[in-house]
């Protein structure tokens, strides 16, 4: 009897441990809540039936302003063709991942700190994003302008309180062609349109392909990274390029700037052209696996049935005409009408500062001559580093980012959301702040929060 008198006592007991054993041995979800995006999902692209563009959405964390008045930033990816999840979990977004793909980690220098932030899988067909055919996919940047506008006041639409928060349209690599694209349609075909623009950020953009490719040469030579023997190689694969653009052999012309840019790998032995101080390529791949996981596709809203890839190779193939024409005319509008941010990671040996300072300074613009003489002061971080370099003058700032290649916002986090907070609120440095010297943005938002 004593024995049975135990036994809902035992039996209590083990229950409880049993318990806690089953609920220590659940896994923790892959995105905490506080890395969920606000929300996510498709966004229909009205100009091609049945296809939609993927998105996410994360609001400001600590905005300084209401928020139908906070500013909107919107990030595009390039390649053509590779996916914003890359800006978003390996760059800019509020949680990152750079070791591990199941190990998200907070973003220090998260972009959306005092600003909404919008990724975009840009064109249709890129990341998560849906084209109803291959046919559908553009094939020149006014296609997607139109694709990206579409998006762009469908998701105003479906967020009340948002049709008249400032947009500030941003990019880097081939979105160097995506940012002007869109900022160029907004500003001359729907400039009373629902995107209230207010400014276009391009980092190491390719934006002027011809000008551009012919800094490669020169640029490794003098930064020790070829002799002058392998010089001469280069700027002969160069010029071959080249003419194949001037004969509007535009296909032939990307084929040949990939050879280039082949031939400047073999010789300087990088692990990537992108980042000279790199001993491995950036990690990009992380994001890829952790994009497939079920749990990820499902939290994000994203289509199950969507294998994710980096970067698509019908988008690639699709725009492949469209690589080495420049954009610089839509720039030059823009410049006459609205902000513009160009800043380069200063290790970037593709699309750095040497690259975007060839063509800036070709530019037919009221402004130039000011801007060229205008001078570059010295940025210094909240510690007093040394971040970088910052030119502007009028509607243009140029930024050259110490320490970091093309993906600037992995290689400097901080200082990179220092400058476009910087910018885009008008401050310091990047907001024309006179003989001051040192960007102190970091420390003065820390005091006041």
């Amino acid at each position: 009897m004593a024995i049975m008198k135990h036994v809902p006592t035992l039996f209590l007991l083990l229950s409880t441990l049993l318990l806690s054993i089953s609920v220590e041995s659940l896994p923790p979800p892959l995105f905490p809540d506080e890395a969920l995006p606000t929300k996510s999902g498709y966004l229909p692209v009205k100009p091609a039936p049945g296809s939609s563009m993927f998105y996410t959405f994360y609001e400001a964390q600590k905005p300084t302003t209401p928020l139908p008045d906070t500013p909107l930033l919107v990030w595009l990816q390039g390649g053509p063709g590779c996916s914003s999840m890359i800006g978003n979990f390996y760059e800019l977004g509020p949680w990152r991942v750079l070791s591990n793909a199941t190990n998200l980690k907070p973003n220090p220098g998260a972009w959306n700190r005092l600003f909404g932030l919008l990724f975009l899988d840009n064109p249709i067909g890129t990341g998560f994003s849906i084209a109803a055919s291959k046919q559908d996919i553009p094939r020149n940047q006014k296609q997607v302008a139109e694709h990206l506008y579409a998006a762009l006041t469908e998701f105003i639409e479906q967020n009340p309180g948002f049709e008249n928060r400032p947009v500030y349209i941003t990019g880097e690599s081939y979105a160097g062609k995506y940012v002007p694209a869109i900022g160029y349609y907004i500003l001359k075909e729907k400039p009373n349109g629902k995107v209230n623009l207010m400014g276009l950020a391009i980092g190491n953009g390719l934006t002027d392909p011809v000008i551009q490719i012919r800094t490669h040469a020169v640029n490794a030579y003098y930064s020790g990274l070829v002799n002058a023997k392998q010089r001469e190689s280069l700027e002969k694969a160069q010029e071959t390029s080249v003419a194949l653009a001037k004969a509007q052999k535009w296909r032939e012309a990307t084929e040949a700037r990939t050879e280039l840019l082949t031939l400047l790998r073999n010789m300087t032995g990088l692990a990537t052209l992108y980042n000279t101080a790199r001993m491995i390529p950036y990690r990009t791949d992380l994001v890829v696996d952790l994009m497939n996981l079920s749990e990820a596709k499902k939290v994000l809203g994203a289509s199950e049935t969507v294998r994710f890839e980096e970067c698509s190779d019908d988008v690639d193939e699709a725009l492949r005409g469209d690589i080495m024409k420049s954009v610089k005319y839509m720039v030059e509008y823009a410049l006459e009408r609205t902000d513009v941010l160009l800043y380069q990671g200063m290790l970037d040996l593709r699309d750095g500062v040497v690259s975007v300072e060839e063509w800036v300074k070709t530019m037919k613009w009221s402004g130039l001559g000011a801007f060229l003489k205008a001078e570059r002061r010295v940025w210094k971080d909240g510690e007093g580093d040394l971040a970088g370099y910052v030119q502007r003058w009028g509607n243009l700032t140029q930024v050259a980012v110490s320490g970091a290649g093309h993906l600037v916002p992995t290689d400097k986090a901080v200082n990179s959301r220092d400058m476009i907070e910087g910018w885009v609120l008008g401050k310091g440095l990047f907001g024309g702040g006179g003989d001051v010297v040192k960007q102190t943005l970091s420390s003065s938002f820390l005091a006041s929060s």
